[in-house]
């Protein structure tokens, strides 16, 4: 087996024939006859020296080879289409790119004017930064789709490199007229007679209510999942229930919809978000510069990176 003599186009042929479910229809996307489509396939299963499809009159099947080169496949197809848009920037005078994912709470409170100082002291270094949840974040970092990580504590970091990077404060945010408006804090077990508003339930603010309720062993009472903090705050103005937010994002949207927010007495309700990646002493010059502006401004968090589990 000499699988340096793998090509690109037989591999990106043969994810074509997956995504699409027949040889036929890859080759059509791939833009290539069908008879030198099979070819392709043909000599690609004599280099692995296994079958990858099961070919029936319905179409074709992965078998196990072909299940393993699928994970392989996308994996490298997706590092060359990032090596391509790297080299793209580099002949068009960028001096690097940062790829940043980051959970929802991190790009709605901090992550703003953090980045706008750095473009503006670093204008040849383009930073990509996609909203996601914390679990997605990490995985991301693992697979090297992202350069490094956002995340909030208490969720799975897959053996990822970890160092602070801001805390984070929950509140609880209710109505104008609710009757828990007179009260300056309160037990999460008090709330939960209400119905709430939260965002999706992969989320780790989500997990995080989920815990809380468990440990308090009440029932929480969820009656809206939203995707954002904006949408959560427009549920609980229109009276739709009360939900748990961090406090700078719910901070703008007080008086402008009528909210009002009430502390949480509980120790959970106080948070850290997490840089994370795979290694940190070994990230690529722009992401370290940029991680290194982004812990700067915030110095009381700057500690030596751990590694979790």
């Amino acid at each position: 087996m000499n699988l340096h003599r793998l090509d690109l186009v037989s591999l990106s042929l043969f994810a074509l024939i997956v995504r699409s479910g027949s040889i036929s229809k890859g080759a059509e996307l791939a833009h290539l006859a069908i008879g030198a489509a099979s070819k392709r396939i043909a000599d690609l299963e004599s280099t692995i020296g296994a079958e990858l499809f099961e070919r029936h009159s319905r179409g074709i099947t992965l078998t196990a080879a072909g299940e393993a080169l699928k994970l392989h496949a996308q994996r490298i197809l997706n590092d060359v289409d990032l090596m391509t848009a790297d080299m793209s920037d580099y002949a068009a005078g960028v001096v690097g790119v940062v790829r940043l994912w980051a959970n929802t709470s991190a790009v709605t409170q901090f992550l703003p004017s953090g980045i706008a100082e750095f473009n503006s002291s670093n204008p040849q270094i383009r930073i990509e930064l996609e909203e996601q949840d914390s679990e997605q974040v990490a995985l991301a970092v693992v697979d090297g789709v992202a350069d490094f990580g956002i995340m909030a504590d208490q969720m799975p970091t897959f053996g990822l490199q970890t160092m602070p990077y801001r805390h984070d404060h929950l509140v609880l945010v209710v109505p104008s007229g609710h009757p828990l408006t007179q009260r300056e804090s309160v037990s999460f077990i008090d709330a939960l007679e209400f119905d709430f508003v939260n965002l999706s339930r992969n989320t780790s603010l989500a997990k995080r209510l989920q815990a809380a309720t468990a440990f308090s062993g009440g029932q929480l009472k969820l009656r809206i999942q939203v995707r954002s903090f904006d949408a959560m705050c427009l549920m609980v103005a229109a009276g739709l229930g009360i939900a748990v937010l961090p406090d700078e994002a719910a901070g703008p949207h007080l008086r402008s919809m009528g909210l009002h927010k009430i502390g949480l007495s509980e120790d959970w309700a106080h948070r850290e978000l997490l840089i994370c990646a795979r290694d940190l002493k070994a990230l690529r010059k722009p992401a370290r510069l940029l991680v290194d502006h982004l812990t700067r401004a915030a110095p009381e968090t700057a500690q030596a990176p751990t590694t979790t589990r």
